[in-house]
């Protein structure tokens, strides 16, 4: 639920309000009782982060250095080689 700040326009009392957001505007002044309520344009809230922690590295793909990467292998044998029986195949 979002928090609205109000200002009494006759006794300048300012005070937050938990609020839903379907709820009404509050119109009387908790301090002075007057009906001169208006709600604040605020800067509203940032994200709030619980747990542990988040770092820089939990969300970045992972990267293989080029010395780990290991080439396709290459077959040798020519048995599912359609040019085999042609006499195209050059390990045949």
């Amino acid at each position: 639920m979002p928090t609205y700040e109000y200002e009494c326009s006759a006794c300048g009392h300012v005070f937050e309000a938990l609020q839903s957001i379907t709820e009404p505007k509050l119109s009387v002044c908790p301090e002075c009782k007057a009906p001169r309520l208006a709600r604040l344009i605020g800067s509203g809230s940032g994200v709030i982060f619980k747990g542990s922690g988040f770092y820089e590295t939990d969300y970045k793909k992972k990267t293989v250095p080029d010395s780990d990467k290991k080439p396709a292998p290459v077959s040798t044998s020519c048995s599912s080689c359609p040019m085999k029986e042609s006499g195209g195949c050059s390990s045949a």
